[in-house]
């Protein structure tokens, strides 16, 4: 479908798909996406890769009166090093991630490679994915351990967010209705900084079951260790992360009761499963 500025709007029916009735527009700027937001007065959703909207248009999960669609908005397909950090823009795709190591952060392309199937990776997005905001989703949690930072945009201005306090709990983030995320800045690792990820998954390509994402900068001393899938949001493990920084490998035995602690509610199966992904996930980091 092809589509012109933010004027132009088409309309979804049942003809041809599942989904209720809606207004689709695709903006030229980021301006317009803005606009156009405002126009949906809270009835608007994004669309980005649809990878996860989709489905749930079909199954009329969501009624949007509102499509906008940003997947071709140039100024959110954009990767920019800018130092100490990379900038990527919210309409990046996973595969672009995975095809493209990142010096300083490679690590960036591990997770991608581990999304679903190629045939999703080449639609799905690092901002719609954290926009969606799915426990069991990859970047929510990978990028938390990273310490990454997503911008946010509205009319009035921007604001920055650092990923695990923008995720607030399953498919809730502290996004206004006015706002959109226009770019993730993802810090780069030293030259000895290290990156774990791992997760269960019934199947390969399905959702994780339980993740884990750790880094540790043994140059700078730093090291953040997050639990996924399991919580509502990614469950960060700081007494744990602690011990990462200061002892290194010597930590590991510690995994358990730190688990324990920061989630007790857990039941067994739970904490056997987060103890292995976390386990798993910083004897990567410290190997």
């Amino acid at each position: 479908m092809r589509g012109g500025g933010a004027g132009k709007i088409r309309h979804g029916s049942g003809a041809r798909m599942k989904a209720a009735r809606f207004d689709y527009v695709r903006p030229d700027s980021v301006a317009d996406v803005l606009s156009a937001l405002a126009h949906g007065r809270g009835s608007a959703k994004l669309l980005a890769g649809g990878q996860s909207l989709g489905p749930m248009l079909n199954l009329r999960l969501a009624r949007p009166g509102l499509l906008i669609d940003v997947s071709r908005l140039a100024s959110l397909r954009q990767i920019e090093d800018r130092g100490a950090a990379w900038r990527i823009g919210a309409a990046v795709t996973h595969a672009r991630l995975e095809d493209r190591r990142l010096e300083g952060a490679e690590m960036l392309a591990q997770v991608a490679a581990g999304i679903a199937y190629r045939a999703v990776r080449t639609r799905g997005t690092v901002g719609g994915s954290l926009a969606h905001a799915d426990p069991a989703a990859d970047w929510p949690t990978a990028l938390a351990a990273l310490g990454a930072t997503a911008n946010l945009r509205r009319a009035g201005g921007t604001r920055s967010v650092a990923v695990d306090q923008l995720l607030r709990g399953a498919f809730a983030t502290d996004l206004g209705e006015d706002e959109i995320i226009e770019t993730i800045d993802v810090p780069k690792r030293s030259g000895r900084g290290r990156f774990g990820y791992y997760k269960f998954c019934r199947k390969t390509g399905e959702f994780a079951e339980a993740s884990a994402a750790a880094a540790f900068d043994p140059e700078r001393g730093t090291a953040r260790v997050f639990l996924g899938a399991l919580r509502p949001a990614p469950l960060p493990l700081p007494a744990l992360a602690a011990r990462v920084a200061r002892e290194g490998a010597a930590a590991l035995p510690g995994v358990a009761a730190a688990v324990a602690e920061a989630s007790p509610d857990l039941d067994a199966i739970e904490r056997r499963m987060a103890v292995a992904v976390v386990t798993r996930a910083l004897q990567q980091v410290l190997s």
